[in-house]
């Protein structure tokens, strides 16, 4: 609910703060004392557009701040976390919009900056206005909707309906994107084709040019390789002189060398080891050299081979890596294109399930909306004529929708006559701003259980009533009051008298400038007021035994 509102340099109010309580609080005043600069205000806080010449003479910058408890409330902070926003204390939100005089307008939650828009969408989840054609959400198609559904019980059912609807175009979306993919693919199919087979009739491996340029190198020095191994084993065994040879001797002397002294047998030893490692080295290098391959035929293969890989590397290179990468792409999109029509026949099946799925909540909910507007329509004809419509009219109006929306099969419109004699028509065109506040009065009261918005907001409801409605109005008034906090502008006692708390507009000349205030009213202050709205004069012994009375018959009042 909201716990406050304060206003500065906003048209003749240079700083007022209005305090709110739960139930039903009463504003009033004398006419052209500002008690519609509050509400307007509070619209300002809530997103509407600013003007710049709402701003107070002399002020470069007009504001507003709110602060509403939402505890109890889990859609208002789980709106506002969705969106990167912090509740103060868990259960406080903090509203504020400014507008300045070079024209620009900015608005904060909670200290972080905030568009006109963000505060608009969060102020539907806290303050619901009822007075002026523009601030009647009662004229949105969607709130109607919500409004009959509530009445109803089908919030959850509507919200299948929506989700399914989700599930729906999420699934059209899908099969539109295969259906354009596949028709993309299709048209250069052939082409891909041939893509593939240029590199499958190659058929390349993973590294296969450096092994080929490696082989290729061995072939084309394959004498000098051969002569090379041949020489280094003729050095080792064969020549005169041979490495071989001379380490037998040296090993030989060692050994007698070693007899005579301990100290050269490590010696000794090593030449053992290294006669050992010649002979090995030397019967490697002959088995190398009777290896090498002298191949001219095996060199021009490999050199096709090179030709073959260079020029898809040209093409689906550089590397023949991305020659692979490149086969293996062309090989999925060839297979994607081959399964599509296995693809879109899935889809297709999906699709139709979820506009069957869709189609059956849907006339489920739409029969449960037929049988509510019915029943909604009765209960508020029942309570037209006691707020001062004799005679009025009131139905729900199904317009049917097909293919379902995410609404349901149907456009949901309140439609009717609040005169006798007159046709059903929408309530923007029938309706002036206070019939259309005692409309949404009877329809709060009769939803009062299952209406989710906290604060209640209602701007000239009593205009063109008094006496008897006017009394039926207040009694509705308080009866919404006990699920809700109410706010009500009003310039009848009888609606006045009603209120839980009851604040008094006053606008006075202070040194030459003009000062706005809301002051609450307790006691005999109250009495003087409402002695006032009824007409009398407010210091009449008269005047206020009659407003005294009033103000005990409402307090006494069910």
């Amino acid at each position: 609910m909201l716990l406050e509102l304060r206003i500065r340099n906003l048209a003749v109010v240079r700083d007022l703060s209005v305090e709110l309580r739960p139930g039903l609080n009463v504003l009033t005043g004398e006419t052209g004392a500002g008690k519609s600069i509050i509400v307007g205000a509070l619209g300002l806080l809530l997103g509407e557009r600013a003007s710049i010449e709402a701003i107070r003479e002399g002020s470069d910058r007009a504001t507003v701040e709110g602060v509403f408890d939402v505890a109890g409330n889990q859609e208002v902070p789980t709106w506002l976390r969705e969106r990167g926003f912090e509740v103060e204390d868990g259960h406080l939100v903090l509203l504020k919009r400014e507008v300045r005089s070079e024209g620009r307008s900015r608005g904060w939650i909670n200290g972080s900056a905030a568009t006109a828009g963000t505060l608009g969408e969060l102020g539907r989840h806290l303050v619901d206005f009822h007075g002026q054609h523009e601030h009647q959400t009662l004229l949105l198609a969607e709130e109607q909707r919500e409004i009959l559904d509530a009445f109803g019980g089908v919030l959850d059912l509507a919200a299948t309906v929506a989700g399914r609807h989700t599930v729906v175009s999420e699934r059209r979306r899908q099969a539109t994107e295969r259906r354009d993919r596949t028709a993309a693919l299709a048209a250069r199919g052939d082409f891909l084709r041939f893509q593939l087979r240029e590199i499958d009739e190659v058929d390349p491996e993973e590294a296969e040019d450096e092994r080929i340029a490696e082989e290729l190198g061995r072939l084309q020095h394959a004498e000098e390789l051969m002569r090379g191994a041949a020489g280094v084993h003729q050095l080792l065994y064969t020549e005169e002189g041979a490495a071989s040879d001379r380490l037998a001797e040296a090993r030989e002397v060692l050994g007698k060398l070693a007899s005579f002294d301990s100290k050269v047998a490590p010696l000794r030893d090593l030449s053992d080891e290294l006669y050992h490692r010649v002979s090995d080295l030397g019967r490697a290098v002959e088995k190398y050299a009777n290896r090498v391959d002298v191949s001219p035929e095996r060199t021009e293969e490999l050199r096709a081979r090179v030709d073959q890989i260079f020029r898809l590397k040209r093409k689906y290179g550089p590397d023949l890596s991305d020659v692979l990468q490149n086969r293996a792409r062309l090989a999925s999109e060839i297979e994607e294109l081959e399964s599509s029509e296995i693809d879109e026949s899935e889809l297709k099946v999906r699709l139709q399930r979820a506009e069957s799925e869709l189609r059956e909540s849907a006339a489920a909910l739409s029969a449960a909306r037929r049988d509510a507007g019915d029943r909604l329509a009765t209960e508020v004809e029942a309570v037209l004529p006691d707020l001062g419509m004799p005679g009025a009219r009131f139905a729900v109006e199904l317009d049917p929708v097909d293919p379902p929306e995410s609404g349901g099969a149907e456009h949901v419109r309140f439609i009717a006559s609040l005169n006798p004699g007159f046709e059903l028509r929408s309530l923007s065109r029938i309706a002036s701003g206070g019939e259309l506040s005692r409309v949404m009065l009877a329809l709060k009261s009769i939803l009062a259980a299952q209406d989710r918005i906290p604060t209640l907001v209602f701007d000239e409801i009593d205009a063109g009533v008094g006496g008897a409605v006017a009394v039926a109005v207040g009694a509705k008034l308080r009866e919404v009051a006990e699920r809700h906090q109410v706010f009500a502008i009003t310039h009848l006692p009888q609606i006045a008298a009603r209120g839980a708390h009851h604040l008094r507009v006053e606008k006075r000349d202070d040194l030459g400038e003009t000062l706005t205030s809301a002051v609450p009213l307790t006691g005999s202050d109250r009495v003087r007021e409402i002695a006032r709205m009824l007409g009398g004069d407010p210091e009449s012994a008269t005047s206020r035994d009659h407003a005294a009375e009033l103000l005990e018959g409402c307090s006494t009042a069910v």
